[in-house]
Parts: C-alpha cells; sequence; structure tokens
C-alpha cells in the first residue's frame, strides 16, 4: 500500500462533503448525541467549499490508497487585530481532520496534519485553533498543541 498526499481540489468536493457529513456523525454519535435530521449540511458544505478554496482562505490536504480517498484535513484562515502572542493577527482554525478507520494508527493522521500547518506558517499565520474531539487529543497533544483553558463558545 502506497498512501499518497495531495491538495483538495473541486474535483473532490462531492466525495470530500460525504467524508465530513459522515465524520460528524460518527462525532455526534460517539458523544451521545443524536444528528438533527432537520439539517441538510450538503449545499452549506459545497458553498463553503468553493468560496473559501477560490479565496485561498481554506486549504486541504487529503490521503489516498488508490483512488480511494482515506485521510483528510482542512484549515481554514481568518484574521483578527494583532496581540502579543499572534502579532500578524492571522490564524489558522484547524478542521475537517479524519481518517478511515481501518487506516488509523498509521501515522497518515500526522503527515495530513504536518501539511495543513505548513500551509498555515506559509500565509502567515501566528496562532492556529483546533477544537479537538477525544479522539484527536494526543495527536495535537503530540505535534505541540497546548490546551487553552480560556476557550469559550457561543451559538446561535
Amino acid at each position: 500500500m502506497e498512501i499518497v498526499y495531495k491538495k483538495l481540489s473541486e474535483n473532490e468536493l462531492s466525495r470530500i462533503i460525504k467524508m465530513r457529513i459522515d465524520q460528524l456523525t460518527e462525532e455526534y454519535t460517539s458523544e451521545g448525541r443524536t444528528v438533527p435530521e432537520d439539517v441538510d449540511l450538503e449545499a452549506s458544505l459545497m458553498d463553503f467549499y468553493k468560496r473559501n478554496l477560490a479565496a485561498g482562505t481554506y486549504v486541504s490536504w487529503l490521503a489516498f490508497d488508490g483512488d480511494k480517498i482515506i485521510g483528510t484535513s482542512g484549515m481554514s484562515f481568518a484574521e483578527k487585530p494583532p496581540y502579543f502572542s499572534c502579532p500578524s493577527g492571522k490564524l489558522g482554525i484547524l478542521s475537517s481532520m479524519y481518517t478511515n478507520p481501518n487506516y488509523r494508527r498509521m501515522g497518515i493522521a500526522t503527515q495530513l496534519l504536518d501539511r495543513v500547518v505548513k500551509e498555515a506558517k506559509e500565509y502567515g499565520c501566528g496562532t492556529i485553533y483546533i477544537t479537538a474531539s477525544d479522539m484527536g487529543v494526543k495527536l495535537y497533544e503530540s505535534y505541540g498543541f497546548k490546551h487553552n483553558g480560556n476557550f469559550m463558545q457561543y451559538n446561535f
């Protein structure tokens, strides 16, 4: 088996959207939550990917085994007023990290993470944020991510 890595292009969007929904479903159900039946993410995800890929504010690397996508990663770029620990004000928001269960524990997630972190550095980001799933915490800690106890969120 030879794993090949490449950047997401519009050619893979429909496949990536299905994988993203599968990932979100897996995360929701593993936390004991029920996936809302009245939320259809397909159109919203397609709009997000097309707009942000075109604008250069989102990058994703994929892992392939032959023609099969077995891993994904994503990094959104945002900007806020600069501050001491991030003088550029440019932020990376890590998301969509997912590896097919049959390919886990093979270093694929680390390879994908390394590629999107390098993209964030090239973009000029001074900080990268992630809301990690329970499964992903060890990966991010081993890579050098630190917990930020001040993180809070507000949902509408």
